[in-house]
């Protein structure tokens, strides 16, 4: 049976950690110095596990097996949130790493073959899961051309330029290739912490919507213009956000979720009445009717909020996943896999967070498992989850990946 090398794997993510340390956690924003530090650092790894790595144009790790075997393609993402954890997305990679050579080094297992990807942006920087949607051909050239940061404004064809990366070529993924698609990923909630839990095998992920408000009033003295002759952006979009706050619990479901994310104010002075704001909003849902049912509660505010002026507010969708369910082959034999090594400690549970997952299963059979975050913290530093625990998450991962290509696993039949 393939059998992970717990020091192997903890020594990998330890040291990938090094690159953009930020306290407890890391800082790696998709792009960056320290972002295309850890996709070259991680070139230098799959090609000592005898994998065939390339960094494509843009920005995807894909580390090919040369097994001529059934195979399964396993990975997530390396860049982070800002001032971020250091799990988040890296262990997912590393696992793939791992198994890979947990395959190779058992001799019962060299002939089952794994990719492994680490897909570019999943954390949004630049667009929503550019590498993932790339690589599935969901990502055309018309949004690489209009995208840009979130917070600074530089273009992604700029960012591409400076990462070395403008002029490749972007990988797709091959018709028949793999039987399917694995991930692994801290929970990123405190579910199983809270109880005592230590794998969750992922139902399905949540669908979400994003949206740029857009507040357009008149920038004007703050001392010299009367109240009632103010046209005062940061007011009309504070009105708004008042109201999705007052109507979306009225229309959401048991497990909905929204979250204002990010306001600013121009230009930002304390004398100074604003003439433009903006707002970042977004809401979240495993069912796509009710999505559809919040999706209208909010446009319908905002045309009322235009009918009731004095300012205008422009709506702009920056970013929308539809729900996706794991396959149900792929969530036995993670179950399978977790009893065996953990009995009774697994759940069976939906993602209220967005994964590349859920862009490979339109495509792929995709199946996806948690380990537990310590006190359900995630997008921190703070971020952590035991060692015994993340070897244990690998190791159930390996032995899935085996059940599913043919191979022996621990319980198999």
């Amino acid at each position: 049976m393939p059998t992970i090398d717990p020091g192997r794997l903890l020594g990998d993510l330890r040291r990938l950690a090094e690159i953009g340390r930020y306290k407890t956690g890391v800082h790696r924003p998709t792009y960056s110095k320290e972002d295309m530090e850890a996709r070259h650092w991680l070139v230098g790894r799959m090609r000592e596990a005898g994998l065939e790595p390339t960094i494509d144009g843009i920005g995807t790790v894909l580390g090919r097996g040369a097994a001529n075997g059934p195979r399964l393609l396993i990975g997530s993402h390396l860049e982070t949130q800002p001032h971020a954890g250091w799990l988040d997305g890296a262990m997912g990679v590393i696992y793939g790493l791992e198994v890979a050579r947990a395959f190779r080094d058992d001799p019962a297992c060299r002939g089952l073959a794994v990719d492994v990807g680490a897909w570019a942006d999943e954390e949004g920087h630049y667009g929503s899961m550019l590498g993932s949607r790339s690589f599935c051909g969901t990502l055309p050239e018309a949004e690489i051309d209009h995208a840009s940061n979130r917070m600074s404004g530089k273009t992604l064809r700029d960012a591409l330029a400076e990462a070395g990366l403008a002029g490749r070529g972007r990988e797709q993924l091959p018709d028949g290739r793999y039987l399917g698609y694995l991930e692994a990923h801290v929970e990123q909630g405190d579910f199983l912490d809270a109880g005592g839990l230590r794998l969750g095998i992922v139902t399905g992920i949540v669908g979400i919507y994003g949206y740029r408000f857009t507040a357009l009033g008149q920038q004007n003295h703050a001392g010299t213009t009367r109240m009632a002759a103010r046209k005062d952006a940061g007011v009309a979009l504070m009105r708004l956000w008042h109201a999705l706050e007052e109507r979306f619990p009225q229309v959401a479901g048991p497990h909905s979720v929204w979250t204002t994310g990010r306001i600013t104010l121009d230009p930002g002075a304390p004398s100074v009445i604003a003439g433009k704001a903006e707002m970042l909003f977004q809401f979240r849902d495993i069912s796509r009717e009710r999505l559809a049912i919040m999706d209208a509660a909010l446009l319908a505010l905002v045309a009322e909020a235009n009918k009731r002026g004095p300012c205008r507010i422009d709506h702009e969708v920056v970013a929308r996943t539809e729900p996706r369910a794991m396959d149900a082959r792929f969530q036995e034999a993670l179950e399978q896999a977790a009893e065996a090594r953990a009995p009774r400690l697994h759940v069976r549970m939906q993602s209220g967070a967005g994964h590349d997952a859920q862009i490979f299963a339109q495509r792929l059979p995709a199946g996806m498992l948690f380990v537990p975050s310590i006190a359900g913290i995630s997008h921190h530093y703070a971020e952590d989850t035991k060692d015994e625990d993340i070897v244990l998450g690998c190791q159930v991962l390996a032995d899935a990946a085996a059940r599913l290509l043919g191979g022996r696993a621990p319980g198999g039949r």
